[in-house]
């Protein structure tokens, strides 16, 4: 059926207005107005593979089905990412590594992995650090989305992925896939083994994570959230940031509203507010 608009399905304002409100509860997404017609387009899937006709249907069965909320949120989480975006921070984390080579392991949270591609290449970056395959490094990768976590996992991506890679880097960190597989590549079993893939909604209130890291890349996540929201997020995620590490963040996102919490240090790179180290950050 469709409405008025010559849409497939009928959307209302009102069924616009209980999406925005049931992505801030379940993941503290402060939708747009402007996001209107993303989310008709994200949410027809479902309604297609459901057989419903409208999203007012739909959004009585995702209040009836709990196991539906998954999906939900898989829909609308944005997962745009690439490797080596916003290059200058993984100079940064190479320098950091190259300055504090720890007696114990080196931790570093990942907090929106997407696909995967930020996390390999975290794991790239640390790898050139150190010169082998086996650093003392713990990475752990999270996202809130299972189905980009599942990807993720796999390590594997179309060959127009890694354009933007050297010849250097496809060929140490990839296997290029024949056959059946042609037009793709997959990470290598090395790089894979140094990270933990977790679902971690920064909404629930208790993460399983217990240790502290040195290093928290949160980038391009807390635009989508309200001031408040934004705040809670990041005092918990300085709490579980040692005390000379690093916080990354995204180049659209600016804490001058926390800094009792943290303070800027180099290009989107912050430092604990209360930290005693005293240099900055060199951009490269």
């Amino acid at each position: 059926m469709a409405d008025t608009s010559g849409r497939e399905f009928e959307y209302a304002d009102s069924d616009f207005n209980r999406v925005r409100a049931a992505i801030y509860r379940k993941a503290g997404i402060n939708l747009a107005e402007s996001k209107r017609q993303l989310v008709y387009s994200r949410l027809a899937r479902r309604l297609r593979a459901l057989n419903l006709a409208s999203f007012g249907e739909y959004l009585d069965y995702l209040e009836s089905t709990p196991e539906e909320l998954q999906e939900f949120v898989n829909a609308l989480t944005t997962n745009l990412t690439a490797f080596f975006r916003e290059e200058h921070h993984f100079s940064i984390l190479k320098d950091f590594i190259k300055k504090n080579r720890y007696n114990k392991p080196c931790r570093i949270w990942c907090s929106a992995s997407s696909t995967g591609e930020e996390p390999y290449s975290i794991a790239m970056t640390v790898a050139e650090a150190y010169g082998n395959y086996r650093p003392p490094v713990e990475i752990v990768a999270s996202d809130i989305d299972s189905q980009v976590l599942n990807t993720a996992s796999m390590g594997v991506y179309s060959l127009d992925r890694l354009e933007a890679l050297s010849a250097d880097k496809k060929k140490q960190f990839f296997l290029r896939g024949k056959g059946k597989n042609s037009g793709k590549a997959k990470v290598i079993d090395e790089l894979r083994r140094l990270i933990e893939f977790k679902q971690i909604n920064l909404l629930d209130r208790k993460w399983p994570l217990q240790e502290k890291f040195d290093v928290i890349f949160c980038r391009n996540v807390m635009i989508y959230f309200d001031k408040p929201t934004q705040l809670q997020i990041l005092k918990r995620m300085t709490q579980l940031l040692v005390p000379d590490g690093l916080y990354i963040a995204g180049h659209s996102e600016s804490f001058s509203h926390a800094s009792h919490l943290v303070r800027l240090v180099g290009k989107s790179t912050y430092r604990l507010a209360a930290s005693d180290v005293k240099e900055d950050v060199n951009d490269v």
